[in-house]
């Protein structure tokens, strides 16, 4: 299977990479807008359809991650690499005819849930438990982007079905035969690797002199990061389900692990995906050494 992954050289790329880099099924395209010292990168700008499209010729699946992903970031930012670069990925996907799209969406579309709940949601006694067909309540612009390209991959895929479009004008210039299928994974929290554990952040924090490790801050992250750890192994084991799959139009899906304290719930993913997720923030006491 070709696979061509957008946003290539960050956090979660990586970390697929590593997971499923080796495997004799995948072939990966590195698609970023700057060069990778230790893999092949397709130097591409996603706000540029022109300069992406030519890339995406003979691919199977289009994994999109390249995103302005930090919260602060203003809205002329989020609008045109978030909203205009994921509609340029995913027209560039449709007239190459690929067929499946996995899309990074992010805990953030519902993120005003930890606002007003927070910190006592980071406990086990907390009764919240958000499924994919809840309202969305995004908590930024970043989250509202990624509102708006769930919308826009749902658009695409269902408009396939739509009969009007041989009736009127206005319905058959909407129409597309591609992708076919469109996954948005929700994803939590993922770290680097040597923070992919669920007191990364915390220790983030104290390798950054932004708080002491036996701090309420570090604790706070803690408790934080134990709800919303999705580790290496389990994102792989995701993103593997959703390249094999043949049953999804369009659907959502978390991105976490089997995390006892989470706020989402998990159940859709096993029943429609079979996922099985093998980390547990609950199960560490400590850092690793």
């Amino acid at each position: 299977m070709q696979i061509l992954i957008t946003g290539a050289n960050g956090t979660v790329g990586s970390a697929i990479l590593s997971e499923l880099g080796d495997r004799e099924e995948y072939e990966f395209t590195c698609l970023d807008v700057e060069d990778h010292p230790e893999r092949e990168t397709v130097v591409a700008d996603i706000t540029n359809l022109d300069e992406i499209r030519p890339h995406f010729e003979g691919q199977d699946a289009v994994i999109h991650l390249a995103a302005a992903a930090e919260l602060s970031v203003p809205w002329d930012s989020v609008e045109e690499l978030n909203i205009r670069g994921t509609y340029n990925v995913m027209q560039a996907a449709a007239e190459a005819e690929v067929e499946n799209f996995i899309y990074a969406s992010s805990i953030h579309t519902i993120g005003m849930y930890e606002i007003e709940l927070s910190p006592e949601l980071y406990s086990l006694n907390h009764d919240l438990s958000i499924t994919h067909d809840d309202q969305v309540r995004p908590d930024s612009f970043y989250g509202v982007s990624k509102v708006l390209g769930e919308a826009l991959g749902r658009q695409f895929v269902e408009s396939q079905a739509n009969p009007l479009g041989a009736l009127h004008p206005v319905y058959e210039t909407n129409l597309r035969d591609y992708p076919t299928r469109f996954y948005s994974l929700r994803i939590l929290t993922v770290l680097g690797e040597q923070y992919d554990h669920p007191y990364g952040l915390a220790e983030t924090g104290v390798d950054e002199d932004w708080w002491e490790r036996d701090s309420d801050e570090y604790d706070l992250m803690v408790d934080r990061m134990k709800c919303t750890w999705f580790s290496h192994r389990d994102l792989g084991q995701m993103i593997d389900l959703c390249l094999q799959d043949e049953s999804v139009e369009f659907d959502i899906f978390w991105g976490v692990s089997d995390n006892e304290a989470t706020w989402v719930d998990l159940e859709h993913n096993r029943e429609v995906l079979g996922y099985e997720p093998k980390d547990n923030g609950a199960e560490w006491d400590a850092p690793p050494e």
